[in-house]
C-alpha cells in the first residue's frame, strides 16, 4: 500500500509549463531520489507532493495521519532554545511519558500492594522502553555528533549558530522525529565528507519512506533504490541506485528510439497501402477497413503514448473507445506529428574539451618537509614527502577547514609554505580552477572574459561559449550577475583554453547540475595530463583517483589506490579497533567479576542496566547492518575481481563479526 500517490500532476508559471501528466506513488519504506537538470521543477514537485504548493491540475492522495518531515534547501529553524533543548523537543511525547512513569513510581512507593497500579506501571514501562525511552539522549548525541556538532555546541543558542550549523540542526531534528515520509532537498549541502558518510549510513538503515533531491551521485548510489527522472516535463521511473539508472536510461532510450522508428515506418507503410488502393477505388472495402484500424491505432497513440499502446495486451486494455474514421489526410498528418520518445541522454549539455599542452616530465610534483598554513605557531597541515607522476590523479579529501584549499594554493605557488618546499617538474604548465572562481572578473562580460584568455574572432568566441550553454545575448551579461553554476561553467571554459598539463581543481563540480558533472567527469577521465583534485564529489573521486591524500588533525596521509580501496582499508581499520575495544572491555568485566559470566548484576542499578542493554542492542543492530553491507560489498568485489578490496573487506567482516560476538556475550550476561 502506498503512503502517497499522485495522478496527472501539471504545473506552469504563466505560459511556461514546468511538467505535465506526472503520476507516481511512494510505498512504505521506499527510498527514492528525484533527479533532473536545474530548472526541471524538482523542488516544485516536492512542494506539491507534501502540500506546500498546489498543482494546476491533477491530485495528490496522502495516507491518513501521514507524518511528513521536510528539509528545504534554505531551512529556517526559528527558535531561541539551545541546540540540545531543541533536539529534546523531538521527544516531547516520550518525556511526558517519562514524567508519568516517575509519578507512578512515587505512587507505588506509597501503595506497594496496589496490584492494578503495578500492572499499569509495567505496561507503561514496557511501551516506554519499546519506543526508545531509555536511549533518546544517546540518540541525540549520536545524531549531533554524526552531523558534525561537538559537545561544546550543545548549550549554544540556535540564533548564534552559523547558517550551515542551523541547516544541520534542522536536519538532526528531522532525523530524530522519524516521520513516516522524510523529504530532503539537497541534504548534503553544508556537510563535509565525514558527515555525509554518517548520513548515508543512517539513511541506509532508515525504515520509513525517503524522498530526496541531490546532486551527490555517490550519496544516491549508497542510499536509494529508486530513481525518478524529471526532464522535459515528464517523469520516468527507474529501479536501482544512481549507477543502475545511468545504464537503464541509455538502454531505455535505445529501445524507445528503435520502437519509434519501426512503428513510424510500419504506420507509413500501412498508410501507403491505403492511399494507393483508395486512389483507385474510394469504396475499396479492404482499404477502408485498414484505414479504420489505423485510425484506432493513431487515436490510442495520441491518448496513451506509443509505449503504453504497444504494451497493452489487447484493445480493451487500452480503454480507448468511440474512435471516428480518420480521413487519409488526417491519418498522414497524425503519423508525421509523431515525435521521438524522450530526449537522448546528454543531449542538452555543455561540451567541454580539455587537451593537455606539451608533455611534462615523469615527475610532475614533489614536496620535501612541507608545512602549510598561515601562522607558524598553528600550521594547518604537515605534508609527507610526495611524488606525483605524470598521468596520475590525486584526490585531497578531509573535513571542512582542515587546509585542503590552502595546500592546493601552496603547491600552486600562490601561498608561501611555512617551511619545506614543493617543486614542479620539467615542462609542467599549471591550470588552476579555484573554488571561489577568483580568476573571473565581475566587471567584464562573458565575451570579454573569454577574449582576454585567448585572442580569437568574436564569432568563434560566441560559438565557444555556446559549448558551455551560454547562448544568444547571454554572452553580453556581466560576470558578476552569474549564478554559482554559471560561474563554474565559465571558469571551466577558461580552463579549457589554458593548454595545461597539470590541473589543480578546487571543488570543480560545486553548483554544477548532474548532467554537467557527468560531462566534466568524462572529460577529466580522458585528460592525458596530471590532476590534483580537491572535492567533496566522491563519485568523481571514485571514477578518477589513483591516490587519496587524506587531510585530518593537522597531517596528510597518502593512500595509493582507488577511493573504493581506500574506504575498504579504512573500514577494516575502524572495525579492527572496535573489535579490539569490545574484546578488551569484555575481558576487563570478566576479570572484575572473577567469574566467566562477566558483569556482576549487583554492580548496576536497574535503570543503569536498562540503559546499558538498550545501548548494546543499538550497537548490535548497527553491527548486523554493517555485516549485511559488507557481505553485499564482498559479493560485488568478488564478482568484479577486485582482489585487494576483497581482502580488505574480508578482514573488516571478520572484525565486525568478532565485535558482534563480544556484544552478544555482554548482552546475555546483563539479562541473566
Amino acid at each position: 500500500m502506498s503512503i502517497l500517490s499522485a495522478v496527472g500532476l501539471s504545473k506552469a508559471f504563466g505560459a511556461d509549463e514546468i511538467f505535465s501528466g506526472v503520476s507516481l506513488e511512494i510505498p512504505h519504506g521506499a527510498k527514492i531520489a528525484l533527479v533532473g537538470p536545474n530548472g526541471a521543477g524538482k523542488t516544485t514537485l516536492l512542494r506539491i507532493l507534501i502540500g506546500l504548493d498546489e498543482p494546476n491540475s491533477g491530485t495528490v492522495n496522502r495516507m491518513r495521519g501521514l507524518r511528513i518531515g521536510f528539509l528545504p534547501q534554505r531551512p529556517e529553524l526559528v527558535s531561541q532554545r539551545a541546540l540540545w533543548d531543541e533536539m529534546l523537543t523531538a521527544f516531547d511525547d516520550l518525556r511526558r511519558r517519562e514524567t508519568a512513569l516517575l509519578e507512578m513510581a512515587r505512587q507505588i512507593s506509597e501503595r506497594p500492594d496496589d496490584t492494578a497500579l503495578l500492572e499499569r506501571y509495567g505496561a507503561a514501562q514496557h511501551a516506554f522502553e519499546r519506543d526508545g525511552g531509555y536511549d533518546y539522549e544517546t540518540r541525540i548525541k549520536q545524531v549531533l555528533h554524526g552531523l558534525g556538532f561537538e559537545p561544546d555546541d550543545y548549550r549554544k543558542p540556535l540564533p548564534i549558530l552559523s547558517g550551515g550549523q542551523k541547516t544541520r540542526a534542522f536536519l538532526a531534528k528531522l532525523l530524530l522525529e522519524q516521520p513516516d515520509l522524510l523529504v530532503l532537498d539537497e541534504p548534503t549541502n553544508h556537510l563535509d565528507i565525514q558527515a555525509i558518510e554518517w548520513l548515508e549510513s543512517y539513511l541506509s538503515a532508515w525504515r520509513s519512506a525517503l524522498l530526496l533531491v541531490s546532486h551527490d551521485r555517490y550519496f544516491m548510489d549508497r542510499v536509494v533504490s529508486t530513481i525518478w527522472e524529471l526532464d522535459h516535463g515528464r517523469l520516468e521511473t527507474y529501479s536501482g541506485n544512481y549507477s543502475a539508472y545511468l545504464e537503464q536510461r541509455q538502454a531505455r532510450w535505445e529501445y524507445h528510439t528503435k520502437l519509434y522508428e519501426s512503428e513510424k515506418e510500419r504506420l507509413l507503410a500501412e498508410l501507403d497501402f491505403i492511399k494507393r488502393n483508395i486512389a483507385r477505388d474510394s469504396t475499396n472495402a479492404r482499404a477502408v477497413g485498414r484505414l479504420r484500424v489505423l485510425s484506432r491505432e493513431l487515436a490510442a497513440i495520441e491518448q496513451l503514448g506509443l509505449v503504453a499502446y504497444k504494451n497493452a495486451r489487447n484493445w480493451s486494455e487500452t480503454g480507448v473507445g468511440g474512435v471516428r474514421l480518420y480521413t487519409v489526410a488526417e491519418a498522414e498528418a497524425a503519423i508525421k506529428a509523431l515525435k521521438p520518445l524522450g530526449v537522448r541522454p546528454r543531449q542538452v549539455r555543455m561540451r567541454l574539451n580539455l587537451k593537455s599542452g606539451a608533455r611534462s616530465g615523469d615527475k610532475v610534483l614533489t614536496t620535501r618537509d612541507l608545512v602549510v598554513g598561515y601562522d607558524p605557531q598553528a600550521p594547518l597541515l604537515r605534508v609527507p614527502d610526495l611524488t606525483l607522476l605524470r598521468g596520475e590523479t590525486a584526490a585531497i579529501i578531509g573535513p571542512n577547514g582542515v587546509g585542503k584549499s590552502t595546500l592546493l594554493k601552496t603547491l600552486l605557488g600562490a601561498l608561501p609554505p611555512l617551511s619545506g618546499e614543493s617543486k614542479l617538474g620539467a615542462q609542467v604548465k599549471v591550470g588552476y580552477f579555484a573554488q571561489a572562481h577568483e580568476s573571473l572578473h565581475d566587471e567584464r562580460t562573458l565575451l570579454d572574459e573569454i577574449l582576454a584568455a585567448r585572442d580569437m574572432p568574436i564569432s568563434q568566441a560566441r560559438d565557444y561559449l555556446a559549448n558551455f550553454l551560454f547562448k544568444g545575448d547571454d554572452v553580453f551579461r556581466q560576470v558578476g550577475t552569474l549564478s554559482g553554476g554559471e560561474r563554474g561553467r565559465l571558469a571551466l571554459a577558461k580552463l579549457a583554453l589554458s593548454g595545461a598539463n597539470l590541473l589543480l581543481l578546487d571543488e570543480p563540480t560545486n553548483h554544477l547540475d548532474i548532467p554537467s558533472q557527468e560531462v566534466l567527469q568524462d572529460v577529466l577521465a580522458q585528460f592525458e595530463g596530471t590532476i590534483l583534485l580537491v572535492s567533496h564529489d566522491r563519485y568523481l573521486i571514485n571514477a578518477l583517483a589513483t591516490q587519496i591524500w587524506s587531510a585530518n588533525a593537522g597531517k596528510l596521509d597518502v593512500f595509493v589506490g582507488s577511493y573504493g580501496d581506500f574506504l575498504a582499508e579504512r573500514e577494516a581499520a575502524k572495525l579492527a579497533a572496535a573489535a579490539a575495544s569490545a574484546v578488551a572491555r569484555q575481558e576487563r568485566k570478566v576479570q572484575s567479576a572473577g567469574k566467566p559470566n562477566g558483569v556482576k548484576s549487583s554492580a548496576l542499578s536497574p535503570r543503569e542496566r536498562e540503559r546499558r542493554v538498550a545501548q548494546i542492542e543499538s550497537d548490535i543492530q548497527r553491527l548486523e547492518s554493517d555485516l549485511a553491507r559488507l557481505e553485499a560489498e564482498l559479493a560485488e568485489a568478488s564478482a568484479n575481481g577486485e582482489v585487494e578490496r576483497v581482502r580488505a573487506l574480508g578482514e573488516a567482516y571478520a572484525q565486525a563479526q568478532s565485535a558482534l560476538e563480544a556484544h552478544m556475550r555482554e548482552w546475555e550476561t546483563l539479562l541473566t
